[in-house]
């Protein structure tokens, strides 16, 4: 993985292979590269790092050619060198750019090796290209041995070739990784998103699994796991998409957490009235299938996990309803006893999470009620492949660590613990202050926002440190790792969350002057133990950064506490995670890491 770009057109394709690689590049990689199909010769370009790399390179060579295929890579197998870089090409004549994983590459490796020939990379990546070329020496034709060659592959791609025998053309396949087709004016592209032929392509298709695709400038030619050509339904480029740029913010990451406020009001916009949720919003039929529900079984990675994790006591409190939680990569592996009634949730922000899709992929093989997709892409696979879905409409996020992600998932969930309550006919009360404090949410974010001034106060005695504890109880303990997270994630500190409760069980041994400790301190029903849970800190010698409430009974000899605005019971989660949000980003600016793109981490996880 990570970005796949190939194009046919009448114009000369460098420059948009590497502009679409550059829209990509929120992504996350190590290294770029492309191929373009000369008449008469292919000329290849790796380069390790930043794309602007290659298009030095690109600019020094000037190549020309009207059809080509680009990647960004982020290492899965072999390190980040120019070697490992796709493309990967074959005898000068095949050469192919690879998202995903191919499972059986060292059976793969000893049967080329065998038949002579000579494996450059550490990659298995170069395999697919060595097999193409190894079935069309059989006498088969590009596509035939494109097909060929899938059948021969374990694991999950999307692939696109080019062949240096056929000028002006672009083959791909596609097999549990996204792919689609880009439909221009006489130019036609591969992409594996669809912002990297955003303002180039019309339209597109969504190639489904076992799809195969042949393109030229004026061609789109779809085939079928048969072989058999097909058709795919045509879907307009959003024109939300056209154009994704800072807005003079200094990282997307910076721009996102700002864009809350109208991103949460996307979510819940048209999907209540009056004090209600309506019915049906989770698609036709849902209303009436959550009747039945009797338990609920979440499964997600990351950011999207943490918001499951908050989102459990909504449903127990509004719908009484046991819930179940998983890491998607973990699910499938403990062999899970599904009860009946019991209704699957996934969350993902792209709705391609391979470990996340991989755990639908499952429940559907289960005797589950059905399946919910809550996520932010409409044209995902995983939205495609569910019963039920509900978008986030938080727009595109660009900055690897999700934001507006992680709010509008919270608010999206609150929606279906709402929907449930309300076909169940119980906790009637409960559920209308639920949608006071989603339409209340917007404008207590944007109160928070306020907090910065505090926050930048407190920047530089976080920054220098290589150690920090999160602290929480009942639902901001999953606030807190969300915020430890986001702290590791961008400024590469090492950040733990815990349960307050947990202190003195083991984590108390970490506290010292060196290690700052970070507390989410609201009024409710848990402050009274929160309270001995910090002076547990204070007494270590503990520095203690908190937020919490004006009234609060906290006193700070050492640290700093900050009033956060008065939420009501169901938005302050989300609420309190705004500043968690700012001081990541603050820290990570004053440390001069690398915001949008950090090291290691790729924005669309597309491999398990």
């Amino acid at each position: 993985m990570c970005g796949i770009i190939g194009a046919a057109s009448s114009r000369s394709v460098g420059k948009i292979l590497v502009n679409g690689l550059k829209k990509m590049e929120y992504r996350g990689y190590d290294s770029a590269g492309l191929i373009l199909n000369q008449e008469e010769k292919a000329v290849q370009i790796r380069t390790l790092g930043k794309v602007s790399n290659l298009e030095e390179a690109m600019v020094q060579e000037k190549p020309k050619a009207d059809s080509g295929i680009a990647h960004t890579r982020w290492a899965t197998h072999g390190a980040p060198s120019e070697a490992n870089a796709h493309p990967h090409g074959s005898c000068d004549n095949i050469y192919i750019v690879h998202n995903g994983i191919i499972e059986n590459h060292n059976d793969l490796r000893e049967q080329l090796t065998n038949k002579g020939y000579a494996i450059k990379s550490e990659t298995d990546s170069e395999l697919i290209a060595h097999l193409i070329h190894s079935n069309k020496s059989k006498g088969k034709n590009t596509l035939e041995a494109l097909i060929k060659t899938t059948k021969e592959l374990d694991g999950a791609y999307s692939i696109a070739v080019i062949d240096t025998d056929e000028k002006g053309k672009v083959f791909a396949a596609k097999q549990k990784s996204p792919l689609l087709v880009g439909k221009g004016i006489e130019e036609n592209f591969v992409a594996s998103d669809p912002l990297a032929i955003a303002g180039l392509a019309e339209s597109f298709y969504l190639l489904e699994d076992g799809d195969f695709a042949e393109i030229t400038k004026t061609d789109i030619r779809i085939f079928g796991s048969d072989g058999n050509e097909v058709n795919r339904e045509e879907t307009p480029i959003d024109t939300n998409i056209q154009e994704v740029t800072k807005d003079g913010y200094k990282h997307f990451m910076e721009k996102e957490i700002y864009e809350q406020p109208e991103a949460i009001s996307r979510a819940v916009e048209g999907r209540t009235t009056e004090g209600e949720v309506l019915d049906n919003i989770f698609g036709l039929g849902s209303s009436e299938a959550f009747k039945n529900v009797k338990r609920i079984q979440f499964v997600a990675c990351g950011t999207s996990l943490h918001a499951a994790k908050t989102a459990r006591k909504w449903f127990e409190e509004l719908c009484e309803t046991p819930c179940y939680i998983d890491f998607a990569s973990e699910y499938r592996y403990r062999n899970p006893l599904v009860e009946d009634h019991t209704l699957f949730v996934c969350i993902s922000q792209s709705g391609e999470t391979a470990d996340t899709m991989a755990a639908l992929n499952y429940a559907k093989e289960k005797k589950y009620l059905g399946i919910v997709t809550i996520c932010n892409v409409p044209t995902s696979t995983m939205a495609r492949e569910s019963d039920w879905k509900i978008f986030t409409n938080a727009g595109p996020e660009i900055g690897v660590a999700s934001t507006k992600a992680f709010t509008t998932q919270l608010a999206a969930l609150l929606l279906l613990a709402c929907a449930i309550s309300k076909i169940k006919k119980i906790n009637n009360d409960k559920r209308a202050n639920a949608i006071d404090d989603l339409h209340q949410a917007p404008d207590l974010v944007k109160e928070s926002f306020g907090l910065k001034k505090h926050i930048d106060e407190i920047v530089e005695k976080i920054a220098d440190k290589k150690n920090a504890l999160y602290l929480g109880r009942g639902v901001y303990f999953s606030i807190a790792q969300e915020g430890a997270l986001k702290l590791k994630e961008i400024s590469y500190i090492h950040a733990e969350a815990y349960p307050a409760g947990e202190l003195k069980h083991g984590p108390l041994a970490l506290v010292d002057e060196m290690t700052p400790v970070v507390a989410l301190a609201p009024e409710d029903e848990l402050v009274e133990k929160l309270l001995s849970n910090l002076e547990e800190v204070k007494s270590r010698g503990g520095t203690l950064y908190v937020f919490g409430n004006s009234g609060s009974k906290i006193k700070i000899d050492k640290g700093k506490f900050m009033n956060m605005p008065e939420c009501g019971y169901y938005n302050a989660p989300i609420v309190y995670t705004i500043p968690l949000q700012i001081l990541a980003y603050e820290v990570a600016c004053s440390r001069g890491t690398d915001l949008d793109q950090p090291r290691n981490l790729a924005k669309s996880v597309t491999v398990e």
